[in-house]
């Protein structure tokens, strides 16, 4: 039975959290019966291979695992995780430690496994079994990454294992097959990226996940990828992704008595000129679509990032309908 790495995950999480949930100790064939994971294993042999597996690798993680029984009347030993031995002590973090804690955090957010969870402590209480209610706490187990090629890409870069997969330049280009030696998965203004050699163009790229396919498939021998010693991926991602987006307010004037949309959705001028209106900004690209749709009757004053995205938007409506292509580089 071959386990996918996020899988493999799951199940480890889900297993810590079922034994933070009691004091008692719990068989294997309990554990079996209650943890997500572990009731789709076809044999009792592959399920004692997976369980001391799991068992071992929580002990390699510094788990503490207990082994015992709960009354002399128990048959065979069981397993659970003191609270007080898995708790970590108050620490104090300077600044840049406490945001790298944070955004680790972030990782994780998966409602399945919640979903799984939840239904572990339910069947724990159903066998009678005495439940700390507060034992989700020490576990949180999130997740945020929608995007089918997180997981695998990930497995690959920790693996050092070569990926191909297709990926779009833009979400209309058409999609085209890479091959990329994986250095690592990074976030980046609530994006996540792929870092690594492109083979094909023998050079470092980074590719955001959205516009990659649910086709990634790793290939060749592990350790075979080794990223650079002194290699800072999310400064690599940084600079591909060019200077963060304008945000703060713009502001546009109106045609006299024209784009009353724009006039209901903003804030009137601050010097009072009744056809100057202010509106946030916060993405150059929604805005430009919005104040593109008004045609003349509207004229970005500033930001100058605004403007041009604007014109851009205009001028390549005006060359649409002339059946020509506008150079983007080229609007002023």
């Amino acid at each position: 039975m071959t386990t996918s790495p996020s899988a493999r995950a799951e199940r480890l999480v889900n297993l810590v959290l079922c034994l933070l949930s009691t004091r008692q100790y719990l068989s294997a064939e309990r554990i079996r019966a209650t943890v997500p994971g572990y009731a789709d294993v076809a044999s009792d042999e592959a399920f004692f291979r997976m369980f001391e597996r799991d068992k071992a690798e929580l002990r390699e993680l510094g788990v503490p695992l207990e082994t015992g029984r709960s009354s002399m009347a128990e048959p065979v030993d069981g397993y659970r995780i003191a609270r007080g031995d898995y708790e970590l002590p108050d620490i104090d973090l300077a600044p840049d430690e406490a945001t790298a804690v944070a955004l680790a955090a972030r990782l994780w957010d998966s409602p399945a496994l919640a979903g799984a969870a939840r239904s572990a402590l339910q069947k724990l209480r159903a066998a009678g079994i005495a439940v700390d209610p507060d034992a989700a706490s020490a576990v949180q187990p999130r997740l945020q990454a929608a995007e089918p090629a997180f997981a695998p890409l990930l497995a690959a870069s920790r693996a050092g294992r070569v990926v191909t997969f297709t990926h779009r330049s833009h979400p209309t280009a058409e999609a085209r097959t890479r091959i990329v030696e994986p250095w690592g998965v990074v976030s980046w203004r609530g994006r996540w990226y792929l870092v690594g050699h492109d083979r094909d163009r023998a050079d470092v790229r980074c590719f955001r996940l959205s516009r990659i396919g649910d086709d990634v498939r790793a290939v060749g021998a592990r350790g075979a990828v080794t990223p650079p010693a002194d290699v800072d991926l999310v400064a690599l991602v940084a600079a591909s992704a060019g200077p963060p987006p304008p945000t703060g307010t713009a502001r546009i004037r109106l045609v006299p008595g024209r784009a009353e949309g724009l006039r209901r959705g903003s804030r009137p001028d601050p010097d009072g000129d009744p056809d100057v209106v202010e509106i946030d900004l916060s993405r150059v690209d929604s805005a430009a679509r919005w104040v593109a749709a008004y045609g003349p009757d509207a004229v970005v004053i500033d930001p100058p990032e605004l403007r041009k995205a604007v014109v851009a938007l205009l001028r390549g409506t005006v060359a649409a309908d002339a059946g020509q292509t506008v150079d983007a580089g080229s609007v002023r």
